[in-house]
């Protein structure tokens, strides 16, 4: 399946915002944990992006409070709140400037009693979706979303030590 792109421009239609602020929030929330530098450029490095999405990404949630950057030599990027005070939905609703996931054509003609009431009717189901995704990603935060992270790491970390002890 290809994915799609703009019938203008040919651009991708995926908008990656919310996965690299999640990255970033949760790389910040790790330095913070472990006590280690973050900056952005080490935050563009590690996400294998430009720099210039990190700092665009920067302004939504440093104007949010869930990020706060210490200039000097010690400074730094680190959580403005307690992570089990930032849910997810909060960075998404930060990052995404009001974007609808969904969205109805505003070019069908109306021919049928079908491309009469289309909208009307893709507005209500894009509203339900919409809802449950956001009362969905409110039920994780930052800290618990952190905690599984490093519960992943350790479970991938010690597969390959299972997969020796298999074989031999």
């Amino acid at each position: 399946m290809r994915t799609p792109t703009c019938q203008h421009c040919g651009n991708l239609m995926i908008d990656l915002r919310f996965s690299t602020a999640l990255q970033m929030v949760l790389s910040v929330a790790l330095a913070d944990k472990d006590g280690f530098r973050c900056t952005s450029h080490i935050l563009a490095e590690g996400l294998g992006t430009n720099p210039s999405f990190i700092r665009k990404l920067l302004i939504p949630l440093t104007s949010e409070g869930m990020i706060v950057a210490a200039a000097g030599k010690g400074g730094g990027l680190h959580l403005g709140r307690p992570p089990n005070q930032i849910t997810l939905r909060d960075l998404y609703l930060a990052v995404t400037e009001d974007k609808k996931i969904l969205v109805a054509r505003s070019d069908v003609p109306i021919r049928c009693r079908i491309s009469a009431n289309i909208n009307e009717f893709f507005g209500e189901v894009a509203n339900d979706a919409e809802t449950a995704m956001l009362d969905a990603l409110g039920r994780r935060n930052i800290a618990e979303s952190l905690a599984e992270i490093l519960r992943l790491d350790d479970v991938r970390m010690h597969q390959p030590k299972m997969k020796a002890k298999a074989a031999g």
